[in-house]
């Protein structure tokens, strides 16, 4: 495809993303790509078995978590006149998961939809990746970026009463002029480097391994790894951390991580962007948390603790989870997240008195 082709066809897809901000029977959007062309068509189809319908245990499950889009209106109703507030993950959630771990790319469309919601509500997106990485992916500069699941936060210059203070440094750069970088685990950056060198010398006998520097914490990938291999790699990681007491291990998708032993987490990054934007003491705030990993889950449980507002798993398999509500994948995110600047609008032109 030619550059003249794919500017068409990405302009292709925004047109489509504006027609279906105001389509109500679009509840997801599947993309697919051709040599020639995008493919883009509106579908109400939900996950399950190849024959067309759900597993029993999905649907189960979907009882206890229903469709964020399929009780959108009820979900908004609870949010009349509070401020609302969307933090998201990437992985996953923004993006597809896939095998390289640099090419976890989000469409055009998507990107189109978070800046469509951002123009109308904070956003913010905290991610396991390192800050620079997902702002390279997402290329937003309207969006708040938390890196490292949370130790690496870019937000707004608030002042803070907490101990909190002590980790911030003032910051103008292209990803937003007069905010502040709150960094908590800075401390033990020497030491992660020398963990990763040594992860790289001592991996090199398990094809497949990809070790990620996400600055605040170091991710191994092992989605290329052959399935015989899992436990020997594990076993060897571990061997590494052992000597670095300081750390500990966590799991994800097809990942392992290796994090600072900080009281400090997704969840504790939730708050603090509650606060640094103003709503930390305030009830008069919706939340929407969307989320498809075990990282994401503390972040679920302080939304539910406080009662501030909605955790959204992704996921098209049952779970266990403390996540309120779900989208089955990130095509349904998308289309969540045009629900909401389309409600916003619509809001905002019922209040006109003519």
């Amino acid at each position: 495809m030619g550059l003249s082709e794919r500017i068409g066809a990405i302009q292709h897809s925004m047109d489509f993303i504006s027609k279906a901000r105001f389509d109500e029977n679009v509840d997801r959007v599947c993309i697919s790509m051709t040599e020639n062309n995008f493919d883009l068509q509106p579908t109400r189809e939900s996950g399950g078995n190849t024959n067309g319908t759900l597993d029993p245990e999905y649907t189960s499950w979907l009882k206890k978590h229903p469709s964020a889009l399929g009780m959108f209106e009820q979900i908004m109703a609870s949010g009349k006149g509070k401020k609302i507030i969307v933090f998201l993950d990437y992985d996953g959630t923004l993006s597809p998961i896939v095998d390289d771990p640099d090419r976890a790319f989000m469409s055009e469309m998507m990107r189109a939809a978070v800046r469509e919601v951002a123009k109308y509500f904070p956003t913010a997106i905290i991610s396991g990746r390192s800050r620079e990485k997902v702002f390279k992916f997402v290329q937003l500069a309207g969006v708040y970026y938390a890196g490292s699941h949370g130790m690496d936060i870019m937000a707004p210059v608030l002042p803070l009463s907490t101990s909190d203070v002590k980790h911030q440094t003032r910051i103008d750069d292209k990803q937003g002029s007069g905010d502040v970088l709150f960094q908590p685990a800075k401390e033990f950056l020497p030491t992660i480097q020398e963990i990763i060198e040594e992860l790289e010398e001592k991996t090199k006998c398990i094809h497949g391994v990809i070790i990620e520097n996400n600055r605040f914490c170091i991710s191994v990938h092992f989605r290329r790894v052959r399935e015989e291999d899992y436990s020997e790699l594990e076993e060897l990681v571990k061997s590494i951390v052992k000597d670095y007491p300081q750390f500990h291990l966590t799991r994800g998708r097809k990942v392992i991580e290796i994090r600072p032993s900080i009281k400090w987490d997704k969840g504790y990054a939730l708050e603090y962007m509650l606060d640094t934007l103003g709503y930390g003491n305030s009830n008069d705030v919706l939340a929407f948390y969307i989320g498809d990993d075990r990282t994401d889950e503390d972040a679920f449980r302080v939304l539910q603790a406080k009662k501030r507002g909605y955790p959204i798993i992704v996921s098209s398999i049952p779970k266990e989870t403390s996540a309120v509500y779900s989208l089955q994948d990130p095509s349904e995110v998308m289309s969540f997240l045009l629900h909401l600047a389309r409600w916003r609008r619509n809001s905002s032109s019922s209040k006109i008195v003519i």
